[in-house]
């Protein structure tokens, strides 16, 4: 039975049977279980020799082309149970005995990404991200149908757009949920969805900006290209502004708020996110039904108050806390 949880250094420390798991740890502790829950570079770190890692296949390729090792990774260990968290290929929460691990999750579908089907549980650490009630985010179809408006308008005009959203996860959705469009890639974001391709999401072919642009391709405009989240002020943008007279949309749950395109330099900004907004959020924690919340990640402390005013037993998980359940 789980005994301790703490947050360190490391990462979130769990304490079951007189085990220590390690969620999302820094660094994987010889002697110790240690799970990765996914491949974005806030949760990613070389993971190698450790008696017991838990990880998905899809996380090992992606940490791989990103340029870190998860090696030696189990997909099946007794009494932990992985859970599909619907946030990016190959990221998983965590079932181990009746506690919880989110990691970063969604329980909406996008494209070929689908929710997260969430376990009832007596313990839940979740990720809060957007855990503010401003942050609810318009459905799926009115966000396409409003960027295919967008985009419509300024092809009729002969404008190049480029839509920009994180290289992995909402690159990839961008690239699903507009193919029509006949998108370019960025070079960056073409080597993800290869490797998505690999896993078999139905995702077309492109050439990446570098071969279209030496072989003349962006000189024909309008064109669409989907490429990573990069601000106004970055060169690459600069130059498609400059030499193509290209328009940006920026893609962001952060797009819910009225900062997010001054501090961007987008021309549009459109809230889309790979994690749960304020609503879904609730509605995930009324499905696990725990006893016990710990938030972390996001606004911890908002959305523990919120979680309080609401009936639930919820803190925020801090490093140097301790909880001990014996």
């Amino acid at each position: 039975m789980i005994s301790k949880i703490q947050m360190t250094s490391n990462g979130i420390l769990v304490t079951r049977n007189g085990a220590k798991i390690n969620l999302d740890p820094k660094r994987g502790v010889q002697n110790e279980i240690n799970f990765v829950s996914h491949a974005h570079l806030d949760h990613l770190h070389n993971q190698r020799g450790q008696s017991v890692l838990i990880a998905s296949k899809q996380t090992s390729e992606i940490a791989k082309l990103r340029g870190y090792v998860i090696e030696n990774y189990v997909e099946n260990y007794e009494n932990f149970t992985m859970i599909d968290a619907g946030h990016i290929l190959g990221a998983k929460g965590l079932l181990v005995d009746d506690l919880f691990y989110t990691g970063d999750i969604s329980i909406r579908d996008r494209g070929f990404m689908k929710g997260a089907k969430v376990p009832k549980c007596k313990t839940l650490i979740t990720e809060c991200t957007f855990g503010m009630p401003e942050y609810v985010f318009p459905s799926i179809p009115d966000t396409v149908k409003r960027v295919n408006e967008i985009i419509s308008e300024l092809y009729g005009r002969g404008k190049p757009v480029i839509l920009l959203g994180y290289e992995l996860g909402k690159a990839q959705i961008l690239s699903y949920l507009f193919s029509h469009w006949q998108p370019y890639y960025h070079d960056s974001v073409k080597k993800v969805n290869d490797l998505y391709r690999s896993f078999g999401i139905p995702l077309n072919e492109s050439i990446g900006h570098t071969e279209a642009e030496s072989m003349g391709l962006l000189e024909k405009k309008p064109w669409l290209m989907i490429a990573p989240n990069l601000s106004g002020r970055n060169v690459f943008i600069k130059h498609m502004k400059s030499k193509y007279d290209a328009i940006t949309i920026g893609f962001s749950g952060w797009a819910q708020s009225s900062r997010f395109s001054f501090a961007r330099g987008h021309d549009y900004s459109i809230p889309l996110s790979d994690h749960c907004d304020y609503d879904e959020l609730i509605n995930m924690i009324e499905q696990c039904n725990p006893e016990k919340i710990y938030t972390v990640h996001g606004f911890v402390d908002e959305f523990a108050s919120d979680l309080v005013k609401r009936g639930y037993d919820a803190q925020p998980l801090r490093e140097g806390s301790i909880d001990a359940y014996l």
